[in-house]
């Protein structure tokens, strides 16, 4: 270390460039995490908070947009309810609409789910209360940034369907980057049959429609059940995705996360190829100093260990000061970025930002034991 630290101080300004390069590529690492954790929250955050094991969509149906191409019925939910270490199912629609909100006619985005009232896909409540008649919604905290209120009335365009909206969910819920309205099922199976009226629902314009399919089916397993998704679907005539899979269904959550993923990869093996062509670099211009030393009796393995005490010097101080930056950054972002600032993501990435830009700099430091002692002898030193 002694040999380390004086050599940082000797050349700190080419060790301050290398660790400003560092502390920028932590910055966008952060930065990207960040952004990544934001869009998932955003496009599936109405499908993780729900307590759900799986979804059954009608089989054949394909799995880049199930939610709004799957078409399922009763039959096909009991078919599932009678499958060994299922605890319940419940039917659930899913339907994205335009209309307008309140007094002044604000347009809203609306992704409606229709659920089953007091069954395991419905909402937590954090303000107001759950939707039980027929003309009621409840939406997402995002719903209340983009101008709706609880008591507002939210008319469907074309349709003219009014609805009445009666609470905010405790979570984020949104659905393909649009704010969720959760609401009975038989109101949305009315809404989505093509025959809903202006006004409100009531239950009797509902049942004068008759309409009973659902787009897919919750399934929630048993406490330690693992169920036979192969079996289920044989019996029901189903495709089941798990809760995780399902997000792939949501519009552009595979294309945004398998970029972002992806750039991320490629940060990570720009700091690798970086910290490993410096201390390159480095290594070579010490060729010398490092014969005289091995000349003069210094191990090999405390060469090594010297030299990469100098890269987890310069990288963990770094990238602190990097991941610190990008922190700051992330938290004055705009409202209309979807960024989220989730600690597991970001010490991931943390993590992986040293461990890989070490790996870098060992594989440079390596050719310090090809250094030959002798060399040191009829040279300048």
């Amino acid at each position: 270390m002694y040999l380390a630290l004086r050599e940082l101080r000797f050349a700190r300004a080419r060790f301050g460039l290398m660790g400003g390069v560092i502390a920028l590529i932590s910055v966008l690492v952060v930065l990207l995490s960040g952004l990544s954790s934001g869009l998932v929250n955003d496009g599936v955050s109405g499908l993780k908070n729900m307590k759900v094991t799986a979804f059954a969509f009608n089989e054949g149906t394909k799995t880049d947009n199930a939610f709004s191409r799957s078409v399922v019925d009763q039959g096909q939910a009991d078919a599932w309810a009678d499958q060994p270490g299922v605890a319940a199912v419940s039917l659930m629609g899913s339907t994205i609409v335009n209309g307008t909100a309140g007094d002044d006619d604000t347009q809203v985005d609306l992704s409606l789910f229709g659920v089953e009232p007091d069954s395991f896909v419905s909402p937590e409540i954090g303000e107001g209360r759950d939707a039980q008649a027929p003309d009621e919604v409840v939406i997402s905290p995002t719903g209340l940034d983009e101008g709706m209120q609880i008591g507002d009335v939210v008319t469907l365009d074309r349709i003219g369907t009014e609805l009445t909206v009666v609470g905010v969910t405790a979570e984020q819920a949104t659905f393909g980057h649009v704010t969720i309205g959760f609401l009975p099922l038989q109101t949305w199976q009315y809404i989505a049959s093509g025959q809903a009226e202006p006004g409100a629902p009531t239950e009797e314009r509902i049942a004068a429609v008759g309409f009973d399919t659902a787009s897919t089916v919750a399934i929630l397993a048993e406490d330690g059940a693992e169920l036979d998704f192969a079996a289920g679907d044989a019996a029901a005539d189903t495709v089941t995705s798990t809760l995780r899979e399902s997000f792939d269904a949501s519009p552009g959550y595979t294309a945004e996360t398998l970029t972002l993923q992806m750039i991320q990869v490629f940060l990570y093996a720009i700091c690798a190829l970086v910290v490993g062509a410096f201390f390159t670099v480095w290594t070579i211009q010490r060729t010398h100093e490092i014969a005289v030393l091995r000349a003069v009796g210094a191990s090999t393995g405390y060469l090594l260990r010297d030299g990469l005490a100098q890269a987890v010097i310069i990288l963990v101080l770094s990238t602190v000061v990097g991941v610190a930056l990008g922190l700051g950054l992330g938290a004055v972002m705009p409202a209309a970025a979807p960024f989220a600032l989730e600690p597991a993501p970001i010490a991931v990435a943390t993590a992986l930002t040293i461990g890989l830009g070490l790996i870098g700099a060992a594989l440079a430091i390596i050719r310090i034991s090809r250094v030959d002692p002798l060399s040191a002898l009829g040279g300048q030193r």
